[in-house]
């Protein structure tokens, strides 16, 4: 009894540092009224400040070394690759006038209450074709964004439609790495786990579209739209033919940088030195994405090495008493550690073997575990306002996180469902 309390107290305190982030960070912003008022680089070095501090049985050099490796991690490198190369797109698309006539297009083709389920519908059938939510954010963002100020509508708004949408895919696709992960661990098929996902993913995807149509009712769109430059489309054609292609993210965003000198240069926006200048104002604007990028990744290696993980699970899968309270379980354990990893793909590897011995042992199917992984990881990442889906948009879009988080009607929705058809045993036939 002495031990478990004693175990007790020590996952309290390897969990302490996240729980202190929320607190300086949320409820400072609540007491604030504005979620502008406390920065997320702020919150984030405070709480990797007392994780450092707190970490037992390391010297101190060994714990900042520990969590110099986090925040240099390979996935962590990675995603401030795509942050700069997206800022570079970005603006100097922007400076081109490519956003511009792309908005001017989307406004000429679509009337005025099919806007934003226009786009919903785009930023999923992308997701789905290429499998990931960070390409879909990237290409679609701007567009989104610069639709918003055209219409006079809410940016964060329009923006959550994309994350909303990118998510779908990322869910659902059979090249999505979430699928590989799941699928792989809970040994089933990638189209076994689709058709399980299918049945609340789909439905959902349709009311969030019809909620858009009712709430896209009230977007009207200017009166005098300027006939689009066809030209000046191209480099997203480009980005988003790639990224349905297949080709990787980072040779995506070099296409479209690459395609927005050519088309700025020959319309005489810039010469080559305004098209440098336009990228490093883009790679500038993207600093603080960047920064909070690597404190999470050290943090979460902090937070990883102090057992916090391992006192999660522990704590979690002592509830489990039957088949319905194990797929809860399954759900919960992916959920909690994606907050704190911030990444849907760890997560669903972090708990993966567990859920796989949990579910054998109380006969959940092994596809209807797949799709538990997949689909609350991705309603998780996606609300995470240190996620790098969420950052990524609000980077382009130049808005809070917070912001967008309260327009996010797709994942909150799927979330809902996803546990009423686990309450409820749906579908039948894989529960």
């Amino acid at each position: 009894m002495q031990n478990e309390n004693l175990n007790h107290k020590k996952g309290l305190l390897a969990l302490s540092p996240l729980i202190l982030f929320v607190i300086v960070y949320f409820v400072s912003s609540l007491i604030a009224g504005d979620f502008y008022k406390m920065p997320i680089t702020i919150a984030f070095m405070t709480a990797c400040i007392y994780a450092i501090a707190v970490s037992r049985g390391k010297a101190f050099k060994q714990r900042i070394d520990s969590f110099c490796i986090g925040a240099g991690a390979k996935d962590i490198m990675l995603m401030a690759c795509i942050f700069i190369m997206a800022g570079a797109f970005a603006n100097s698309a922007k400076t081109a006038g490519c956003i511009d006539d792309t908005v001017n297009f989307t406004l000429s083709v679509l009337p005025d209450n099919m806007i934003m389920p226009g786009l919903f519908i785009a930023a999923c059938f992308i997701s789905l074709s290429i499998g990931t939510s960070v390409g879909t954010i990237v290409a679609l963002t701007p567009i989104a964004a610069g639709l918003a100020h055209s219409t006079g509508t809410s940016v964060p708004l329009m923006v959550a439609v994309i994350v909303g949408g990118s998510f779908f895919g990322d869910n659902l696709s059979f090249i999505s790495d979430t699928t590989f992960v799941a699928t792989n661990t809970q040994g089933c098929k990638q189209s076994d786990k689709f058709l399980v996902n299918s049945y609340t993913t789909i439905p959902v995807a349709i009311i969030v579209m019809v909620v858009y149509m009712f709430v896209g009712q009230g977007v009207n769109s200017p009166t005098n739209i300027p006939s689009a430059n066809i030209i000046k489309i191209i480099p997203y054609l480009i980005v988003i033919i790639s990224a349905i292609c297949g080709l990787n993210v980072l040779i995506v965003l070099t296409l479209g940088i690459l395609s927005t000198g050519v088309v700025g240069m020959a319309f005489n926006a810039f010469d080559f030195f305004g098209w440098c200048q336009s990228m490093g104002d883009g790679i500038t604007a993207m600093g603080d994405l960047i920064v909070v990028a690597l404190l999470a990744g050290g943090l979460l290696k902090t937070l990883s090495d102090n057992g916090a993980l391992d006192y999660l699970i522990r704590l979690i899968t002592n509830k489990i008493s039957n088949r319905r309270s194990c797929e809860l379980t399954i759900a919960s354990l992916v959920s909690i550690v994606n907050v704190c990893t911030a990444n849907n793909t760890v997560a669903i590897l972090t708990v993966g073997s567990i859920s796989k011995d949990i579910g054998d042992k109380f006969g959940v199917d092994n596809r209807k575990s797949a799709s538990i992984l997949d689909t609350f990881s991705c309603c998780i990442q996606s609300i995470l306002p240190y996620g790098a889906q969420i950052l990524m948009a609000t980077g382009l879009a130049a808005v809070s996180p917070m912001d967008i988080i309260s327009h996010l009607y797709y994942p909150f929705v799927l979330f809902a469902v996803s546990v009423g058809s686990i309450l409820f045993r749906y579908p039948k036939k894989y529960s």
